[in-house]
């Protein structure tokens, strides 16, 4: 599968060859034609495997470049993707989005520390199963432009394709203390399939257990 954006992009690119060989040289149309293989080599799309289990996945693909304290409260895990990543990014847990938050600021490279408080960002928070989990798309050197498909109450799956980030970038996962960290620095992760963390309280799985008999009594009275 690919992005409809790399479609787009490979089109344009295409276009642009096919007037540059036929106005100019055929040999000169050549890059272009390079480059709109590379943007559907980029905008590429694999189908995932989601894990079960009360376990949040890495919302993008890429090399975990921090894993440290960010509150009293919350961990971080910071993940760097190259432009040769997939750069589709997935929902960390099932739940309902309850907050998203665009944050304009600076370009640097995305694998440098300060990326995380003051490059371009969109902020999203979902919540699901008694936690709440944070990640964050934040725009690298080269990226300058952050897509989120979903908006405030929408509910999504454990997985589930939520936006990209478009070329060199970086996310970044907040977790609370209900949350056992499953990555260091240095390990690649894949959006969707790996597991970042655990939930160390189990609560969700309680919290389900608790409210199936509650659903099946409501399905018998309906």
């Amino acid at each position: 599968m690919i992005v409809v954006d790399g479609v787009h992009y490979a089109l344009g690119l295409t276009a642009a060859g096919l007037v540059v060989s036929f106005l100019i040289n055929p040999w000169y149309g050549l890059p272009l034609y390079i480059l709109a293989a590379f943007c559907l080599y980029f905008f590429r799309d694999p189908e995932r495997a989601i894990p079960a289990g009360p376990v949040a996945v890495s919302p993008a693909d890429g090399k975990v470049v921090a894993v440290k304290r960010e509150t009293a409260t919350q961990m971080r895990i910071s993940i760097f993707l190259n432009i040769f990543d997939v750069h589709v990014n997935r929902a960390p847990i099932a739940g309902t989005i309850a907050d998203v938050q665009y944050r304009k600021g600076q370009f640097h490279v995305a694998s440098r520390e300060e990326c995380s408080e003051e490059n371009e960002q969109n902020v999203v928070s979902v919540r699901g199963d008694g936690t709440c989990v944070v990640f964050k798309q934040i725009a690298g050197l080269i990226a300058r432009r952050i897509v989120f498909n979903k908006k405030p109450g929408d509910v999504v799956a454990k997985g589930e394709r939520v936006g990209l980030i478009k070329f060199g970038s970086r996310v970044d996962v907040l977790l609370g203390p209900e949350w056992e960290i499953l990555v260091q620095p240095g390990m690649r992760v894949a959006a969707g399939s790996s597991a970042i963390a655990r939930r160390g309280d189990f609560a969700g799985e309680r919290i389900r257990a608790a409210q199936e008999p509650i659903q099946e009594l409501v399905h018998a009275q309906a």
